[in-house]
């Protein structure tokens, strides 16, 4: 009989479309790449890999990485589940990263800075001795050559695997920031989502100009463990992007298409420089296919894509991160 006979699914192959951990829409792979992950429905930002933002932020082939020999040591013998040194050698192949920190000099539309940017994807972003030096020597440089320093914060805060040599970098990153200040050096905090732990208590707070995307958690301990310990509801929106400006903890909120620009702004404005028009511009959203499913536009809840980090909500960042 007719109705007994089942039409064959076509094989399609898999990651085509991922679902926005916001809205729950179904997200076409290639489009949402091409928007630099922020979601098309509800612009969502997504935690965005350090290579890409860099290719995001610095003038087409103008980045010069520095600093990628320093490499972190299990000075404690830390072990978890694993060796930490081990940890660090699997996170190596996988990530193609040394550690968690990508530090270079470039031009954003052609005002010479350094730039710093982390990758969550490294341990979840967490600072130890190689990220706290890292940020130390891109200061250092900004300060010897007179440039502006950008650094982009991504992190669950600092590294537990290098007990208390991780927080010293804290107190280092800070004081060589103040250094730079004192020196009329000019620096520009970017937060994206997360920044938490010892990166929001240290470097990530005290430069000059605090700009955050839309909608990224920003805070110290996560809100759970707050609601927690104080034992009270938290008010709607807190330690998000839109609440600590209300607040006046940032100093704006600049969505990521528009990122690069303002950087330009801000460090013209500081340093006096002309902002040269933009070598390239953002490629334009390619048109999805039509989304898989009649529900797939309707908020629900659902697992998220792998290869994506989650919102945060006071959880312990990835591999020893604080939250």
């Amino acid at each position: 009989m007719a109705w007994t006979r089942f039409t064959k699914k076509k094989d399609m192959p898999g990651g085509l479309w991922i679902k926005c951990e916001s809205c729950g829409s179904m997200l076409f792979r290639k489009e949402f790449e091409s928007r630099h992950r922020v979601c098309a429905s509800c612009g969502y930002h997504f935690t965005l890999p350090g290579r890409e933002r860099v290719e995001l932020t610095a003038d087409e082939g103008s980045f010069v990485e520095l600093f990628a020999d320093l490499v972190a040591e299990d000075r404690l013998g830390f072990v978890d589940k694993v060796p930490y040194a081990e940890k660090l050698t699997q996170t190596r192949e996988k990530t193609g990263e040394a550690d968690a920190m990508i530090v270079g000099t470039c031009t954003v539309h052609g005002i010479p800075c350094v730039l710093g940017v982390m990758n969550f994807a490294f341990l979840g972003g967490s600072m130890g001795m190689v990220v706290g030096e890292k940020v130390a020597r891109a200061v250092e440089t900004a300060l010897e050559r007179k440039i502006p320093v950008i650094l982009v914060a991504c992190s669950g805060g600092a590294r537990m695997h290098e007990g208390a040599i991780s927080l010293m970098q804290m107190a280092k990153t800070c004081a060589t920031l103040a250094k730079l200040q004192a020196a009329g050096g000019f620096s520009i905090s970017v937060m994206t989502h997360p920044t938490t732990g010892g990166v929001t208590a240290s470097f990530a707070s005290v430069c000059d100009l605090l700009i955050a995307e839309p909608g990224a958690l920003i805070g110290f301990a996560g809100p759970r463990v707050i609601a927690t310990t104080i034992k009270k509801e938290l008010p709607k929106g807190f330690q998000r992007a839109e609440f600590l400006l209300e607040k006046g903890q940032i100093d704006r909120i600049v969505p990521r298409d528009q990122l690069r620009a303002e950087l330009a702004k801000l460090m013209a404005y500081a340093t006096g420089r002309d902002v040269v028009a933009a070598a390239q511009t953002p490629p334009k959203a390619e048109p999805s296919p039509s989304a898989p499913g009649k529900d797939a536009g309707k908020k629900k809840k659902g697992k998220r894509d792998k290869a994506e980090p989650g919102p945060g909500d006071g959880k312990r960042g990835a591999d020893g991160a604080e939250a």
